[in-house]
């Protein structure tokens, strides 16, 4: 509904006023690629971008249907001054967006918003000679996969099976153009073909059916390993071979393994919902310091930048949604090339009759899990919302609750043999409240003594909290 044409239009012409003080070029200088997820709305939305983006007088790369991580890559490999890709992500089929990069990365909210303020102005850009080209970047994306595996395994991956699920997003050519041609057996892979409609689950590792549906299809078919991609293929989400998911926590832990090999010692950063047996798994099983940060893939992201340049070796960011990025890969939050580490050392332990789940057995996990959403009521609600915080971190004390000594955001606290984390969220008027228990009932007991402190409170819907005591 928003992302009409004369808006898109407008969004390009001042990416490419933005650029052109960044770099300190002219627009007839720059070269911006574009590419697209399956999304019905993307071929009209990339249409207008790009004449936007011509009309400025700049050299345009049109990449088709791409990845996310790939338009990024395209600022390294090609050279681009920047970069769109044209998706929502995990969002609805009916929504779409645009995310900006430049070499160093994705863009930073205050740069967003200078686009922005350029738009509402109208402020022109236009210039003769700009250009179009058409280029197929996902086959240059695709060989640098392909020659990670082969070094990797030493070889080909003929004998190993792996299922992957892309959900209709643009994931299928994981198939197509990095397994097949390396020989592996992907019999059983699922919805590889792009539909912007999402015909059968949302292309999203985070939901349950889409889990569910990619568990399924890897017993159904006694593959080694499954992969599942969200829409843009910025994050991925496995499957080990008896069909049990790895996700989350796990893949947390997973990817902890494989970024402390050689960085012994090394700092993994993750968000603010992870658990307590994550932390000990990190700290205690593998050596490595447990960073836990604020929730948003680029907060946890630019935490792992800022350790490593004071010094800190850190080689992983990385979030529960499935968002991991590490250092050897430009911290670009990549679902294809975690996918690619993880099918790497899946294929080392299966030659040793070994497998992949075999790496994470001594992470514990919590016996309960629940996650509620609390919407704040009044207008200004992140005042609200942080008077609620410091109110409950008062009473916790008071209350004898234990609380967390390494929480970057929101009230974490120990109550027994479980925890609780309310914090703000990123972006809207709510409050998430994050519970896990190691004994029987204890998410239960955790938020009975919640709802004593929150029906204290005004200006906080609690209705979620009495609902799933009911």
């Amino acid at each position: 509904i928003d992302l009409i044409d004369e808006v898109i239009s407008r969004l390009g012409t001042s990416f490419i006023l933005w650029l052109s003080e960044k770099t300190g070029k002219k627009s007839t200088e720059l070269t911006v690629s574009v590419g697209r997820d399956s999304r019905l709305s993307g071929p009209r939305i990339a249409a207008a971008l790009i004449g936007a983006l011509k009309a400025s007088g700049a050299r345009v790369l049109n990449c088709g249907l791409s990845s996310t991580p790939a338009m990024f890559m395209t600022t390294i490999d090609l050279n681009c001054d920047g970069a769109v890709q044209i998706t929502a992500s995990h969002h609805p089929w009916n929504r779409n967006g645009l995310k900006f990069f430049v070499s160093s990365g994705g863009l930073e909210s205050s740069d967003i918003s200078a686009i922005l303020d350029l738009a509402q102005a109208g402020t022109e850009c236009t210039a003769e000679g700009g250009t179009v080209e058409e280029i197929d970047y996902m086959e240059t994306y695709s060989a640098h996969l392909r020659k990670m595996i082969s070094d990797g395994v030493g070889g080909n991956l003929e004998g190993f099976h792996v299922v992957v699920d892309a959900g209709n997003g643009a994931g299928g050519f994981y198939v197509e153009r990095v397994l097949k041609p390396l020989g592996a057996d992907t019999s059983g892979s699922q919805f590889l073909e792009p539909d912007g409609s999402f015909p059968n689950h949302v292309p999203n590792p985070e939901n349950e059916e889409a889990m569910n549906s990619v568990c399924e299809a890897v017993k159904n078919s006694g593959a080694d390993l499954g992969i599942i991609f969200d829409t843009d293929v910025d994050r991925a989400g496995c499957v080990d071979q008896h069909g049990r998911e790895i996700n989350r926590n796990r893949l947390i832990a997973l990817a902890s393994v494989i970024a402390l090999e050689g960085n012994e010692g090394g700092t993994i950063v993750t968000d603010s919902i992870t658990s307590t047996g994550l932390k000990t798994f990190i700290e205690q099983e593998l050596g490595g310091v447990h960073c836990r940060f604020k929730r948003g893939y680029k907060n946890v992201i630019n935490e792992a930048i800022r350790l490593n340049n004071e010094g800190i070796n850190a080689p992983l960011a990385i979030e529960t949604s499935g968002h991991a990025a590490l250092r050897e890969n430009y911290f670009l939050d990549d679902g294809a090339y975690l996918a690619t580490k993880i099918l790497i050392k899946a294929a080392l332990l299966r030659k040793e009759g070994k497998s992949i789940d075999s790496l994470i057995e001594k992470l514990a996990e919590p016996l309960e899990s629940t996650e509620l959403r609390f919407a704040i009521t009044e207008p200004d609600f992140k005042t609200r919302g942080q008077e609620i915080l410091s109110s409950l971190e008062s009473y916790a004390v008071k209350e004898g609750w234990i609380l967390a000594n390494d929480s970057r955001e929101g009230v974490r606290a120990t109550i027994g043999k479980g925890w609780f984390l309310l914090r703000m969220s990123v972006h809207d008027p709510v409050m998430p409240m994050n519970i896990e228990s190691d004994e029987p009932g204890g998410c239960e007991a955790i938020a009975r003594k919640l709802l004593e402190f929150l029906e204290t409170q005004k200006g906080i819907d609690i209705a979620p909290l009495k609902k799933y005591l009911a």
